[in-house]
């Protein structure tokens, strides 16, 4: 029988790092996690007034539940994480703007005279029966219902090389990618570099914009359900993502350009290898079939993902069908809970 282990963090067990820090629990492969995940805030922004450089501590934001150590997982593995099922924990979200933080403003890297942003919170009404969360304006009376569709802005494994990164920064291990793609359906694959892997999860969004663009997406808390696997002796070099009908590759990086470029490199590498096409061959098969979902825009590196629908790579088959395989898994999960 599959194994299920539950797991809710104290705020003291929270994590804040990829890398530097032992794991909360040890489970062996094919073990289904369920887990509980605050948000970027840690919980402490909970309303309008509620100013996150107030009631926030730097470096204590965007805390991952984890790391959780898995059995068996090797550097050269892969570590393949199947998203069963998020669902927020709260009945309530929030979002917000800062001063020098986002896609549309000055940063610290991007230094200008004028002043910053205002700094506000917006409070979203989150109603999972009804598959929305509401959105209301902070200055006017403006309001409207927009789709559910949680996802986790933050997943990954420890880094190599003895390297601690904070989890706000997302790179090949993984980290804050910020991608929509990331919810629930979706088999995620990490590279293994240390013994363990190392994974830790957080940043639940109810839903998120492209690229993540004002620097948060509707943060909340989740209820995580995953299933953690190996695939030994098969190495990942970059994130990349799996669905029923698709194949997605991750780069992260700056500038914008160079993770665009990242991701599409491994995209054609990856298919000229599944299909058994000519380089040359896959990168043009890959140039008119693809697509380049962003994700962050915001972050100290910068995300961009490269789609392509798997019917257009003739039945090639991904990590011997892991993906399937962890899919049914999940299907018998839900069906006897």
């Amino acid at each position: 029988m599959t194994e299920v282990v539950s797991y809710r963090p104290s705020p003291e067990e929270l994590s804040y790092t990829f890398g530097g820090r032992e794991p909360v629990r040890r489970v062996e492969p094919g073990t289904i996690l369920e887990l509980y995940t605050e948000d970027c805030f840690g919980g402490r922004v909970r309303d309008v007034g509620d100013l996150p450089s107030v009631v926030c501590e730097f470096p204590y934001l965007n805390p991952v539940t984890g790391p959780v150590h898995v059995e068996g997982a090797e550097p050269g593995d892969t570590l393949a994480v199947h998203f069963v099922e998020i669902v927020p924990a709260r009945d309530w979200a929030v979002s917000s703007t800062f001063p020098h933080f986002g896609a549309l403003t000055g940063t610290h890297t991007t230094a200008m005279l004028h002043a910053p942003l205002d700094e506000l919170v917006w409070r979203y009404d989150v109603d999972v029966a009804a598959g929305v969360v509401r959105y209301h304006a902070r200055r006017s009376d403006f309001s409207v219902e927009l789709p559910l569709d949680p996802m986790h802005g933050t997943a990954g494994v420890a880094p190599a090389a003895f390297e601690s990164r904070m989890t706000i920064v997302p790179d090949a291990h993984g980290g804050n990618l910020d991608t929509p793609e990331l919810r629930a359906g979706v088999t995620a694959y990490f590279g293994v570099n240390v013994p363990g892997a190392l994974f830790a999860l957080g940043d639940g969004h109810c839903r998120q914009g492209d690229g993540e663009v004002c620097g948060t997406g509707v943060e909340a808390a989740m209820n995580t359900v995953v299933i953690l696997d190996v695939i030994k002796g098969v190495p990942t070099p970059t994130p990349r993502f799996e669905t029923d009908t698709a194949l997605m590759s991750a780069g992260s990086a700056r500038p914008l350009e160079d993770a665009y470029r990242m991701s599409q490199h491994d995209l054609v590498t990856w298919a000229a290898g599944l299909t058994g096409l000519d380089l040359l061959d896959a990168y043009q098969l890959i140039s008119q079939a693809g697509e380049a979902p962003v994700g962050n825009v915001c972050d100290p590196n910068y995300t961009m993902l490269a789609k392509v629908a798997k019917r257009f790579l003739n039945g090639a088959d991904a990590y011997e069908g892991r993906h399937g395989r962890l899919r049914a898994a999940a299907q018998d999960y839900l069906s006897t809970r």
